[in-house]
């Protein structure tokens, strides 16, 4: 019994990560890597997003992938065997599981805001910790934290489609490196938002940020850069829109101590 259950588990899973496609464009997969990365889902209208795992109970994405009630997905790329996956996929799709995955509302919800504006960057804060065992991102010091210039490669990662409410996604994190250049006049988060000194851009031929990436780390040296906020709809973004994550250490520090 214990084989037959083994089997159709494999079987399940290999059918369902076999008609998945691989997304970010210009990407290969990410295997190993960004092991912290958080999938967010909104209860309402479909729309899905990216984040980073800080601490056991903290994520980190931008503001417009939730301001509502969201589902958190933790260690959606974590290292595990096949056979693990393919339990964990059977168990989720069958109700027996929920593990890491949780509702997250307003309530538990912040928004970075100065005297006047919002920006597209939010911290998250988890109903229940997640294990201290979930891969972390890795953090600047706030004393040291430096900005990429212009030249400089970053990396990103995402799991997006190529549009607004498709529903696939690829069968593993994708990875790709993208190079920092000037913001061009359009090249700037939503109009909701402020657009200050803390954006910055990135554009490399054949690599570009999909429908459902925003909200995903953006590394620089192996830590924590930045946040991507491009917002795609109806195609992907060639220049990647971003926030640099320097801006907002002094932030980040105060909302999780005093929430």
């Amino acid at each position: 019994m214990k084989l037959c259950y083994s089997f159709l588990v494999l079987v399940l899973a290999g059918a369902a990560w076999g008609v998945l496609e691989k997304r970010i464009v210009g990407s290969k997969s990410c295997e190993k890597n960004r092991q912290y990365h958080v999938q967010i889902e909104a209860k309402q209208g479909g729309e899905t997003c990216g984040g980073s795992l800080l601490n056991a109970r903290w994520v980190i994405t931008a503001s417009h992938c939730a301001e509502r009630l969201v589902k958190v997905k933790l260690a959606v790329n974590e290292d595990k065997s096949w056979f693990s996956k393919g339990v964990s996929w059977f168990k989720t799709k069958t109700g027996l599981s929920k593990v890491n995955e949780q509702e997250i509302d307003q309530a538990h919800q912040f928004t970075f805001k100065d005297e006047e504006h919002s920006h597209d960057i939010m911290l998250i804060r988890l109903k229940k910790d997640a294990s201290p065992k979930l891969p972390t991102v890795r953090l600047p010091s706030a004393t040291d934290c430096q900005r990429p210039v212009v030249g400089q490669y970053v990396d990103i990662g995402g799991w997006g489609s190529k549009k607004a409410g498709e529903a696939k996604i690829p069968s593993s994190l994708m990875c790709a490196s993208t190079k920092i250049t000037e913001c061009g006049e359009n090249d700037k988060p939503d109009s909701k938002y402020h657009h200050g000194d803390s954006t910055m851009c990135a554009h490399e031929p054949a690599v570009e940020s999909c429908a459902g990436d925003a909200g995903s780390a953006v590394e620089y040296k192996g830590l924590l850069q930045g946040i991507i906020v491009s917002k795609p709809v109806d195609k992907c973004a060639n220049t990647i829109v971003m926030l640099d994550i320097c801006h907002y250490m002094e932030w980040m520090d105060k909302t999780m101590k005093e929430n």
